[in-house]
């Protein structure tokens, strides 16, 4: 893919929809917003209109706030119509949080990856008053800042019961290579990795729509995080190879619906820009390993900007994540400080 004289990123719609609105960005597609608690404070809903209802790609997070947009969103833009299908591109809770209650309340069938559907309902029934051992070992093992360790092990973590409608049985799979009907077109499921696994895009062979997720995202970067589920996986690499292979369908033209922030064009370029960010992240944190250092040690390489304290968990997953690659690179090693946190440094340096 040559991105020399790429189109630059283009924003067709400049007005973003206010609670309870939509803006109609192609024939018979909707997009909507429900708020998100949190820095990234919104999560983009789209509405593709079919003959017998609507089918919705994502949902946000359940809530009773929630729940009281989804009904001016029904009654309104949606003109009372039936939902009848709800696509989830991945299992985060801001992308599937409400799947389960238009299942039980509105009779709406859900379409997801094996993936993200049983990780999704195995998180949402998994609900801790308190961080597991294994977790809380995870953050001592990425360094994890003592003060934010201590206050954590004393609150309640994140709980996707909290925030995801309980889920009940049956879903219909998606997979790589189908091709599914909806809003008067015929989409080719292709998956992306890295952020979430098994994450659906869907790329209309009927005109320029692409549904990116949180797969192509505009003007930001999804997390690519490690967890105690998994301690020594490696989704940078997985993020790489996904971009890589998507990118051969990107065209300029291209209308994208990401999961946050402004529908755009430019795709090329775009692929490339997600690509080179993690490269030139990658390449940051090898001359910062040229001494030991643990994940909460490489912050400032990594994401060029202070972390606060709404971001660290985040920042220390993603730290982790890069490490990782490094090491399963066979670049880096790593040693245990007495407090239990990894070291890591670039091989052939001396501490």
């Amino acid at each position: 893919m040559d991105t020399g004289t790429a189109p630059a990123l283009r924003y067709p719609f400049g007005d973003v929809p206010q609670e309870g609105d939509a803006v109609q960005v192609a024939p018979g597609v909707l997009w909507m917003r429900l708020p998100l608690p949190m820095a990234l404070d919104h999560v983009n809903i789209y509405a593709f209109d079919d003959p017998d209802g609507w089918t919705l790609v994502d949902t946000g997070f359940q809530s009773k706030r929630g729940q009281v947009i989804w009904q001016k969103l029904l009654d309104g833009p949606l003109a009372g119509k039936p939902v009848r299908r709800v696509i989830a591109t991945h299992h985060h809770p801001d992308h599937i949080g409400m799947a389960g209650w238009f299942q039980s309340e509105h009779g709406a069938d859900l379409w997801a990856t094996r993936t993200a559907w049983l990780f999704a309902r195995m998180l949402q029934l998994d609900e801790q008053d308190r961080p597991a051992p294994e977790t809380l070992d995870f953050w001592r093992g990425a360094g994890m800042d003592p003060a934010i360790l201590e206050q954590r092990m004393a609150e309640r973590p994140f709980n996707f019961a909290d925030v995801v409608a309980p889920m009940p049985l049956g879903f219909v799979r998606l997979s790589e290579g189908q091709v599914v009907r909806f809003g008067g077109r015929d989409w080719d499921v292709r998956l992306g990795q890295g952020h979430a696994p098994d994450h659906v895009t869907l790329w209309s062979r009927d005109d320029n729509l692409v549904i990116g997720g949180d797969q192509l995202l505009p003007s930001i970067s999804p997390n690519l995080g490690v967890y105690a589920t998994e301690p020594m996986a490696d989704p940078v690499a997985e993020w790489l190879a996904a971009c890589e292979r998507l990118a051969g369908f990107a065209q300029a033209g291209q209308l994208v619906l990401p999961g946050h922030k402004l529908p755009f064009t430019g795709l090329p370029l775009r692929m490339r820009q997600l690509i080179d960010n993690h490269h030139g992240a990658l390449d940051r944190l090898r001359t910062h390993l040229s001494e030991p250092r643990s994940a909460a040690d490489c912050f400032a390489p990594l994401f060029k900007r202070k972390i606060g304290t709404g971001e660290y968990g985040l920042a220390l997953v993603e730290a982790v994540a890069h490490l990782n690659h490094l090491y399963h690179l066979g670049q880096v090693t790593r040693s245990r400080r007495d407090d239990g946190a990894w070291m890591w440094q670039m091989k052939g340096t001396v501490a």
